[in-house]
């Protein structure tokens, strides 16, 4: 089989596993858990074949496919390998970019997607899941920049499909090349709050902060319609942000929203799946528990000690390493230097490592940058 025969074979089996598997049970499930595993093994092996550089660095983890025997060996790429390496099994249909705000703009992350409409079906099917449950179609506005002002970002490539698709084209951006006025953008809000459709906010922290610190100052409230929807995305640096009992507070003194509709995304540049607050859909579903990360039925997450990446039981603190059947044509596995606890199929954010680069994730990227045999 040539090289794009197998590639659009394996696009095949990816999608057909996110169409079939949308609504998958978000606890441990044999059955579907089991197909995960022959999936991304197979996905595993085509990687290995399709990138020189991939299968040096497995081979030299001493990692190759055939002694795999669960998703949970596959060798994962450090998240700082995509600022220097082009990781990918294919051209690009698109190359997306990290913000860079961290480590300065001139070392900016690069994932080249090869096949767009893979991370379209991705981020839509679990967005729908986890933000709308109750099929609600809200006019979107967006507290970040849109496409035409942030071409590489993958956070506005999918704010826009949001945008088109789940909102019908109801929708538009706050945040312009003038940069994030509150003022403006609270009269915006405000006018739209009077229309009677529920409105999805979505955006960065930071922004939000702003907004919600200008109604605080001028002691001005502005109630949203009822099932309103608010998705705060993390996002950039930079800027203040409030803590996320601060934030939750200040949403629903400041625009009328409870808690249980305040979905925080966490999602990055290297990723094609996104993982989501469990709040909403654990209310629908009658539960209420204390808020965690799920992610869709393909993208699983493991917990490495930072030190060797050695795998840590449920409940033991570690890195995050995540593994994307919707990144089959660039890399499977990434690991992140993100802290957390897992407890099944969700997990715990706990933030980021402190200090420099964990052990573990500098001897990955060592071999990595050693390059092809």
């Amino acid at each position: 089989m040539s090289r794009s025969a197998d590639l659009d074979r394996v696009a095949a089996n990816v999608l057909d596993f996110i169409e079939r598997h949308t609504d998958a049970p978000l606890e441990p499930d044999p059955d579907v858990d089991a197909e995960f595993d022959r999936l991304a093994r197979d996905v595993f092996a085509f990687q290995y074949e399709a990138s020189d550089l991939y299968r040096s660095f497995c081979d030299r983890r001493g990692l190759p496919p055939e002694k795999l025997t669960h998703w949970t060996e596959i060798p994962a790429v450090p998240t700082a390998a995509f600022k220097t390496l082009t990781l990918a099994c294919g051209p690009a249909e698109k190359t997306f970019l990290t913000s860079g705000t961290t480590r300065g703009r001139e070392t900016r992350g690069r994932h080249h997607v090869p096949r767009l409409e893979i991370y379209r079906r991705s981020a839509l099917a679990h967005f729908r899941r986890m933000v709308l449950p109750d099929g609600v179609r809200p006019v979107m506005v967006g507290l970040l920049g849109g496409p035409d002002l942030l071409p590489d970002s993958s956070l506005a490539q999918m704010a826009e499909w949001i945008r088109t698709d789940v909102c019908e084209g109801a929708g538009e951006y706050l945040i312009t090349e003038e940069a994030f006025d509150p003022a403006a953008a609270a009269r915006r809000v405000a006018e739209l709050a009077t229309s009677g459709s529920s409105l999805l906010l979505i955006g960065v922290r930071v922004a939000f902060t702003t907004l919600l610190e200008f109604l605080r100052a001028e002691e001005r409230t502005i109630e949203l319609p009822p099932d309103s929807r608010i998705v705060d995305t993390g996002g950039p640096k930079g800027g203040r942000a409030l803590s996320d009992a601060g934030f939750l507070s200040a949403c629903w003194h400041r625009l009328g929203v409870a808690g249980y509709y305040c979905v925080n995304e966490y999602g990055m540049t290297e990723l094609c799946s996104q993982y989501y607050d469990d709040v909403l859909v654990e209310r629908f579903s009658g539960t209420n528990r204390k808020r965690r990360k799920v992610g869709p039925a393909w993208l699983r997450t493991r917990v490495a000690d930072p030190v060797n990446l050695a795998p840590l039981a449920d409940g033991k603190t570690g890195l995050l390493c995540h593994v994307d059947l919707a990144n089959a044509l660039s890399v499977l596995a990434v690991q992140t230097e993100d802290l957390g606890v897992k407890e099944g199929r969700r997990f715990l954010l706990e933030g980021r490592t402190p200090g420099a680069e964990p052990r573990g994730c500098a001897l990955a990227l060592q071999d990595l940058l050693a390059g092809p045999r």
